[in-house]
């Protein structure tokens, strides 16, 4: 009893830092109007998807090192950094607007993303399990998740008023102070690290006693880790598997939404009803540990089936059976992340997970290529529909493997649930 009312607390804390760490992170005022200043200052369309794509280079090149640097520096340091780059980049946009001020500003903003990711994951699962408390961690991220969605619905209302009232440069500072104060909040994250054994390193190399695991020392080590641990690398490809599809579809639902027939006033009104389903997903994440390797696979083949007919509905009604559909597989992505972090067992949890996170980053270009030619060709409705095949593909692998039994506490899916 006591160690419960001693660690109660500490949860309690860890909780809301990374609530408000969640929040802050997406408070920014210059997401809906970004593509607004770069068009004012004179760039073509060419040159904003150029700027795009610099935006996803710089998340996939520096993913996994910026995950083993978290694993072998601090993870609470780079999730400080982070919106410090961020916050650097937005500076750049309304201080020098140009093409190469956006395309740096890219570059730090895309910097900091792979920063805090792997790290923010890692930080929270350890925290929890030195707590005794790894099983809240669907909770709690599914919690955040939510918090980062109210910061880019907040962060939406905002910007028009203060677009305004104080034009390009308000928007800006506005979003430079969110990304200063989410530095702040990062701070007061705790951070506990295992001391390290001395003698031979995570990847098999002397190691002397009195040298602390580097960089090279942590992405070896957690390569090593997804390579030699069969469920570790199962519950990887899961990650990709699930977030990759839906995660790229996200970006064109503005154009699902306008082939449904509604003005353009309209659209923000039909994307409220994904924002509150994906919110709605998030919050599920407790219940959804419960699932089986089926009952997972029947969430998958539930959610595709559902968005397919959502949106070749061609109808504003069907809006809500896309936001029903990207509900199910918001709550998919967060089991997916959950059961990986159950599987890692070393020490470089940031790096195994930064793996996941460049994988799924590189499957969502792949998505957006075969978006764009299945679209040209057949129109929005079409291509959500056959986007989302691979999940009926990966919901028959699931169903289809040996039951397996049923973790008990620190994950969400059962024990061989995965798609290796």
């Amino acid at each position: 009893m006591l160690i419960v009312s001693a660690r109660v607390p500490a949860e309690r804390r860890l909780a809301a830092i990374l609530y408000a760490y969640a929040f802050l992170t997406d408070l920014v005022l210059l997401y809906p109007v970004y593509a607004l200043l770069f068009a004012d200052t004179g760039l073509s369309v060419g040159q904003i998807s150029s700027l795009f794509v610099l935006w996803s280079a710089a998340g996939i090149l520096l993913e996994v090192p910026s995950g083993a640097w978290a694993d072998a520096v601090s993870r609470r340091l780079l999730l400080c950094l982070a919106p410090l780059l961020a916050a650097a980049g937005f500076a750049l946009w309304v201080l020098v607007p140009s093409y190469p001020a956006f395309a740096a500003g890219f570059l730090l903003w895309g910097a900091g993303g792979a920063l805090r990711s792997g790290a923010l994951e890692a930080l929270v699962w350890t925290e929890l399990d030195r707590l005794g408390a790894a099983g809240r961690y669907a909770r709690l991220t599914g919690r955040a998740k939510t918090a980062e969605l109210l910061g880019v619905v907040a962060a939406m209302g905002l910007a028009a008023p203060v677009l305004a009232l104080g034009g390009y440069p308000a928007v800006g500072a506005a979003s430079v102070a969110a990304c200063l104060a989410a530095a702040a909040v990062a701070t007061r994250f705790p951070e506990h690290r295992a001391p390290q054994p001395a003698g031979p390193d995570r990847a098999g190399a002397a190691q002397p006693d009195s040298e602390e695991p580097g960089w090279w020392t942590s992405l070896r080590g957690g390569l090593a880790e997804a390579r030699a641990d069969r469920s570790v690398r199962a519950a990887l490809l899961l990650v990709p598997a699930v977030a990759a599809v839906w995660g790229g579809l996200d970006e064109y639902t503005p154009l699902l939404a306008r082939d449904t027939g509604v003005p353009a006033a309209g659209v923000p009104l039909l994307l409220l009803l994904v924002w509150a389903g994906t919110t709605v997903g998030g919050l599920l994440a407790p219940a959804g540990e419960r699932l089986t390797d089926r009952g997972f696979a029947a969430l998958l083949a539930g959610a595709a089936v559902t968005l397919a007919v959502g949106a070749l509905f061609r109808h504003p009604a069907g809006f809500v059976l896309v936001g029903v559909a990207f509900a199910a597989f918001q709550l998919a992505t967060v089991l997916a992340d959950v059961r990986l972090q159950a599987r890692i067992s070393g020490p470089d949890r940031a790096t195994v997970t930064s793996v996941a996170g460049m994988a799924t980053d590189l499957a969502i270009i792949a998505v957006y290529a075969v978006y764009g030619v299945v679209a040209g060709a057949a129109g929005s409705a079409v291509a959500f529909a056959v986007a989302v095949l691979p999940y009926l593909l990966l919901a028959g692998r699931l169903a289809t493997r040996r039951p397996a039994r049923r973790v008990p506490s620190n994950s969400s899916l059962p024990e061989n649930s995965g798609v290796s």
